[in-house]
């Protein structure tokens, strides 16, 4: 009898940026990664319909982590990632938007290291700016805005990131990311500075099918988005360039009325 033996593959990590929702959104490079995957571990944002690119053999493992629904800790993913990697061979970690975007990702690329497992990085279309820009929404313009800011709404422990109070005292575009359910907070800092007109939009889902846009002014942007029953996963662009949004001519053209009055 002749004993065939197993082939063990050599373990390699891939951290894979899926981009901000619309599966057409990832890169030519990401999908060339998809395609040797032997296991793949995807996130709570990552639209499912880039698993078809995997291997038919590939094991899919979805891992959660979205803002209020950690299905596993992180420290449970890296652990995964490297039992795979080492058991498997191949492991494509696509996350959402760009790994390095609050992502985390440059986390699991330090663990893969401390067990000597070669780890590349590919790049994804971060939601910061692929969603503005879906949206008609630059996060520059000569005259409006001379830089961006890209701030976590929430920290840690729950609180709003300082950088927003810090932000808010600048001309610069601010995109705040996982600070829906901080918007109230968000606004009145912003109208401590004397900012109560200026546009703000508030984008959920952005790049889907389940899209839904608010456009307003820090004044009332909160109604809106209540009207319009906006929810996480949201992202708040807030700045002078706004105000290009086909969605704002009509406040702008109520509050020139307003100024002739």
């Amino acid at each position: 009898m002749i004993e065939t033996k197993k082939t063990v593959k050599e373990p390699r990590i891939t951290l894979v940026g899926a981009g901000p929702g619309d599966a057409e959104l990832i890169t030519i490079k990401g999908i060339k990664a998809l395609k040797t995957a032997d296991v793949v571990l995807y996130d709570a944002l990552v639209n499912e319909d880039l698993l078809e690119f995997a291997p038919e053999h590939a094991t899919k493992v979805y891992v959660g982590k979205r803002s209020g629904d950690h299905s596993f800790s992180q420290d449970a993913i890296n652990k995964l990632m490297i039992d795979y990697a080492l058991n498997y061979g191949h492991v494509v970690r696509l996350k959402g938007g760009d790994p390095f975007v609050f992502g985390r990702g440059y986390e699991e690329l330090d663990y893969a290291a401390s067990y000597s497992i070669p780890a590349e990085v590919i790049p994804g279309i971060s939601s910061s700016i692929g969603v503005p820009g879906m949206q008609h929404i630059p996060v520059t313009h000569r005259g409006l805005s001379e830089s961006f800011w890209v701030v976590t709404g929430t920290t840690a422990d729950g609180k709003v990131s300082d950088d927003v109070y810090q932000a808010a005292r600048t001309k610069a575009t601010i995109v705040v990311l996982m600070g829906i359910h901080k918007l109230a907070e968000i606004t009145e800092i912003f109208k401590k500075e004397g900012k109560h007109r200026l546009p703000v939009a508030v984008i959920q889902s952005g790049t889907t099918e389940n899209e839904k846009v608010a456009v307003g002014i820090m004044d009332t942007i909160i109604e809106i988005v209540e009207e319009k029953k906006i929810t996480s996963p949201a992202l708040i662009i807030i700045g002078e360039v706004v105000s290009l949004h086909p969605m704002f001519q009509p406040i702008r053209e109520f509050y020139d009325i307003i100024a002739q009055e």
